[in-house]
């Protein structure tokens, strides 16, 4: 009898983790202010016959040393092997728990960053073999366009960077409007007007929790004055609010909220909350990982999950995360971080392939003034993005912006996003409270 031997897929010969810094503007948050420069780390995967796949994950000195550590599991697997990689790495660095997430708005798990990079590059990869763009692999594509929303910060004056709290004085349009101060309800307005004008949104999201809540309501509310009902507005205090904070002005934004993210910690508090309120409830905070849904459900916690493929495990998690929202009667929309064209492609990629998506995407796109694909900056329209119609993630690398944000990570001196640390420097006796107000 014949024997019939399998073909071996291509396999991955080196892998190369460059950390970037990119220039950040001085945005307010629950957890304190944004530093100069925002961390990202970008990933390449190099196979044997020379095909490099792409990502770009949040970037801290620990995830990107974990990569490193990883390199000796993935140097010769075949790209393809996605299931034995991921198995692999769990046997090596154990699972994450719910408590390695972290207090902070922001997601501090190891191994869901490291096996979502090496996921993405190894999609990108396949892509480019097949000829085929990710979102084919992702089960094809169910609209052309992606759609996004507006994402307002209270921020202070400053272009963030070189410039720190000064300002270029030669920026116009979107550009000069990000660096402008909104502390309170007239410079939200002037923020959400630049956006939406550069952008297209249809969309609008205010990230809270930065001062007291009247005055971030009142936000809200000239919004709406702003903008109509014809807008969808969300807003998202990061859990900072008691619930019975969360409750008098949560009902005081019911007739004006498409959603409301996270107003409080934990998911008993936010099902406590959602029985008291109409509006629906979304989180990126309490129900996290695919261990907590079942209590999430159980109790009843959220309306709508945030997913984040960084966060989550991957793009093909992310589909998986789909198919129990529609199962248990959630919505899924999807989270965002300070984020360039890569991690916006693969959103982008993901977005398009989802069965339903009954909500804009968040983005911090806009706040970002620099560049590391060959194209440009990635275009929207009408608050949309396209799919990139290209093999694999459909962008590439520009080497020399590459070089050049690394260079400003090595001179930027930032190891880890802490933004306690550069609240301080602003108001030496802050410090970051779980729950607030």
């Amino acid at each position: 009898m014949k024997q019939v031997h399998s073909a071996k897929g291509p396999l991955i010969r080196e892998i190369r983790i460059t950390p970037i810094a990119i220039t950040d503007p001085p945005l307010l948050n629950a957890a304190g202010l944004h530093a100069p420069y925002a961390l990202r780390t970008i990933v390449e995967l190099e196979t044997e016959d020379g095909i490099v796949g792409i990502s770009e994950i949040p970037g801290n000195e620990a995830i990107d040393a974990a990569l490193r550590e990883a390199s000796s599991i993935i140097i010769g697997k075949d790209v393809y092997q996605l299931g034995k990689i991921q198995q692999e790495l769990e046997a090596w660095f154990g699972k994450d728990s719910s408590f390695d997430r972290g207090d902070a708005p922001w997601d501090q798990r190891k191994l869901v960053h490291i096996f979502s990079a090496l996921e993405v590059a190894c999609l990108d990869i396949i892509g480019k073999i097949v000829n085929r763009p990710v979102v084919d692999l992702l089960g094809g594509k169910m609209r052309d366009a992606v759609p996004f929303a507006a994402y307002l910060f209270f921020k202070y004056e400053g272009a963030g960077g070189k410039l720190g709290f000064a300002k270029n004085t030669s920026a116009t349009g979107w550009d000069a409007a990000r660096q402008e101060k909104a502390i309170d309800p007239e410079g939200i307005v002037v923020q959400a007007r630049a956006m939406c004008k550069a952008y297209g949104f249809q969309s609008i999201k205010l990230k809270g929790g930065a001062f007291e809540p009247e005055l971030e309501v009142a936000s809200m509310q000239a919004l709406f004055q702003e903008f109509g009902g014809g807008v969808p507005l969300r807003f998202d205090p990061n859990a900072i609010w008691k619930p019975e904070t969360a409750l008098k002005y949560g009902k005081i934004m019911e007739p004006i909220l498409e959603y409301l993210e996270d107003p409080v910690r934990g998911q008993e508090n936010m099902a406590w909350l959602r029985k008291m309120i109409r509006t629906p409830l979304a989180t990126n905070m309490c129900t996290t990982s695919f261990d907590e849904i079942p209590s999430g459900i159980a109790l009843g916690s959220e309306d709508i999950i945030l997913s984040d493929h960084h966060f989550w495990g991957g793009l093909r998690a992310s589909m998986e995360l789909s198919r129990l929202c529609d199962t248990f009667g959630r919505h899924l929309s999807m989270h965002s971080n300070s984020h360039l064209g890569i991690s916006l492609a693969a959103m982008v990629h993901l977005g398009a392939a989802l069965p339903q998506l009954p909500y804009a995407l968040d983005t911090h796109y806009p706040w970002q003034s620099e560049e590391i694909i060959e194209v440009g900056a990635m275009k929207f329209q009408d608050g949309a993005v396209a799919v990139p119609s290209g093999p694999g993630l459909g962008v590439e690398l520009d080497r020399d912006a590459l070089a050049k944000l690394h260079q400003q990570y090595l001179d930027s001196g930032l190891k880890k996003r802490d933004d306690e640390i550069e609240m301080k420097k602003v108001h030496p006796d802050w410090t970051f409270q779980k729950t607030r107000w």
